[in-house]
C-alpha cells in the first residue's frame, strides 16, 4: 500500500488533518500514483482554460451537464472557492499510449470514481458540501452508449451520479499549476518523459473538502 503525507504547504487543526489524511490516503488505496493537500487560495484559475472547451476546441462542448457551456465556469469556481479552505488533489500517471488508445476510457473512469469516493466519503465524515472535479467528458466517459445526456435532452436525472463528477478544464482549473504547486513533475503527453513502458502522462482530479 503506498502512503504518502500531506504536503507541507498545509497545516490544518489536528482534527481536520486527520481527516485529510485519511482521505488521502483513500486516493492511494484507489488507484491514485500520488495525492495531496493544498489550500485552496492556492488552485489556479485562468478563464482562458475555459475558453479550450468551446469548439473546435473539444467535441463533447455542450453534450453532458458538467461540461461547459452547463457549468458556471471560471467566475463561478472562484465563487465556490471562497468558502472552502482545503481541497485534495490527485494524480494517475500512466503510459501515454495507454492514454492515448483503447485504454484511454478505463484510465478517465478511473479518475472519475476516485475523485467521486474521496468526495462521498467527506461528505459521509461532515464535510456536506465536499466537491469533487475530475477530467473528460462523462458523456463520452459514461454514457457513450446513449444518444444523450439524460440530463441536458430530458431534465432527468444522471445515470451514474455515484461515479461522474464534472471536468476541471470547464471551471478553468490550471491542471499543471496545480501540480506545480505540489512539487509534482508535469508530464504532458508529448514531452519526453519515459519510464520502462515508454512515454508517461498524468492525469488528475480535484476535491473540494471544508
Amino acid at each position: 500500500m503506498k502512503t504518502q503525507a500531506t504536503t507541507g504547504i498545509d497545516h490544518p487543526p489536528q482534527n481536520i488533518s486527520n481527516l485529510l489524511k485519511a482521505l488521502t490516503q483513500l486516493a492511494y488505496d484507489h488507484g491514485a500514483s500520488a495525492a495531496a493537500v493544498i489550500r485552496c487560495p492556492s488552485i489556479p484559475v485562468k478563464d482562458h482554460l475555459a475558453d479550450l472547451c468551446k469548439p473546435p476546441g473539444c467535441p463533447n462542448y455542450g453534450l453532458a451537464a458538467s461540461c461547459p457551456p452547463h457549468v458556471g465556469g471560471p467566475q463561478r469556481f472562484r465563487e465556490q472557492l471562497t468558502r472552502f479552505e482545503h481541497a485534495i488533489v490527485f494524480k494517475i500517471d500512466v503510459r501515454a499510449a495507454d492514454l492515448m488508445g483503447a485504454a484511454r476510457p478505463d484510465i478517465f473512469r478511473t479518475l472519475h470514481r476516485i475523485a467521486a469516493t474521496i468526495e462521498q466519503a467527506a461528505v459521509a465524515r461532515g464535510c456536506k458540501d465536499a466537491c469533487a472535479f475530475a477530467g473528460g467528458s462523462c458523456k463520452e466517459l459514461f454514457c457513450t452508449d446513449h444518444p444523450s445526456c439524460r440530463v441536458v435532452q430530458e431534465n432527468e436525472p444522471c445515470r451514474y451520479p455515484a461515479e461522474a463528477r464534472p471536468s476541471m478544464s470547464g471551471y478553468g482549473i490550471d491542471v499543471f499549476g496545480l501540480m506545480a504547486a505540489l512539487g509534482w513533475p508535469q508530464h504532458r503527453i508529448g514531452d519526453n518523459n519515459h519510464s520502462d513502458d515508454g512515454p508517461t502522462g498524468s492525469i488528475a482530479g480535484m476535491v473540494l473538502i471544508c
